[in-house]
């Protein structure tokens, strides 16, 4: 059964007049009658009751009209986000991200997009560390992953959202706490609260690179899987740790920020997809990135 047939079938049903049902669809006269009696063939019963005055429905085709004006209405609905999708207006991107840190830019990304792509439904994956994430990302499980550099993977794109730095955070009581600065040198021999190894946390990476730097690898005591707990831990005097000003909103009794002693060690946020990930809808996720997260300036010194 023809789609034609059933549009046929509709505007003649509503005009109850061969001629003005062919004006509307813009054909003529016979070949829609032509269709009309090809539909009461293929269903195997009359629809409409003829005569030179007039054109009526038969019960049939009053039985017949509603459903076929729903099977319309759906596929003009379906036209409709067909060609949405198509423009990218319409559809699901997953994004993998972690914790504290992205508590910023993902709200500005998800507002932007709700805005700007009511259509686009938005697939939040918390805990996805910036390891893990550029893996899913490089494998194609995720579509966008808030990510750290460097990025190695090949066919992975980036474009970096923010530069954050690392801070010292300590309990209240702690002697350092004192100090305006911290020495990661002075850190040697204290404990650690980090991001379990393994998962793929680039911050925990970064303190160890750092730490190694300053001549000690940091003794880790205590594992917690996002920095809300890590830093709870810290002011309950558990032991300290290194963390990002993206996290210093995270504010506790008993704990307080100090920044590294010597040139800032800078870490860069950044955005990544794969470059053939066919998504319309991902380069409109993307596009509004670019509004509402924009790069910061050139790379300051000490970037990792």
């Amino acid at each position: 059964m023809e789609l034609r047939y059933l549009a046929a079938f509709v505007a003649v049903a509503e005009e109850l007049h061969f001629g003005r049902a062919a004006k509307r669809l813009h054909m003529a006269q016979p070949p829609l009658s032509q269709q009309i009696r090809q539909l009461e063939r293929e269903l195997g019963v009359r629809l409409f009751e003829r005569s030179t005055r007039s054109v009526r429905l038969t019960g049939a085709g009053e039985s017949f009209l509603e459903p076929v004006r729903g099977v319309l209405a759906d596929l003009e609905a379906a036209t409709r986000v067909a060609r949405a999708a198509g423009r990218g207006e319409y559809g699901r991107v997953s994004v993998g991200f972690a914790g504290a840190s992205s508590h910023t830019a993902l709200p500005l990304l998800t507002r932007g997009v709700r805005t700007a792509h009511p259509g686009i439904e938005l697939v939040m994956q918390g805990q996805n560390y910036a390891h893990h994430a550029l893996a899913r990302v490089a494998e194609g499980s995720l579509d966008l992953g808030f990510v750290r550099l460097p990025v190695d993977r090949p066919g992975v794109e980036t474009r970096v959202i923010a530069e954050e730095e690392l801070v010292c955070a300590l309990a209240s009581d702690h002697p350092l706490a004192r100090r305006e600065r911290v020495d990661v040198a002075e850190l040697a021999g204290e404990p650690f609260v980090s991001f379990p190894a393994g998962t793929g946390s680039s911050l925990r990476d970064a303190t160890f690179r750092t730490c190694e730097r300053a001549g000690h690898i940091p003794r880790v005591v205590q594992e917690a899987p996002d920095s809300y707990t890590i830093l709870a831990l810290v002011a309950m005097g558990v032991g300290v740790t290194l963390t990002l000003t993206s996290c210093t909103h995270i504010q506790q009794t008993g704990l307080v920020y100090r920044p590294l002693d010597g040139p800032p060690v800078v870490l860069r946020s950044a955005l990544a997809w794969r470059a053939d990930n066919p998504s319309p809808a991902l380069r409109s996720v993307l596009e509004v990135a670019r509004e509402v997260l924009p790069a910061p300036p050139d790379p300051a010194p000490g970037t990792v």
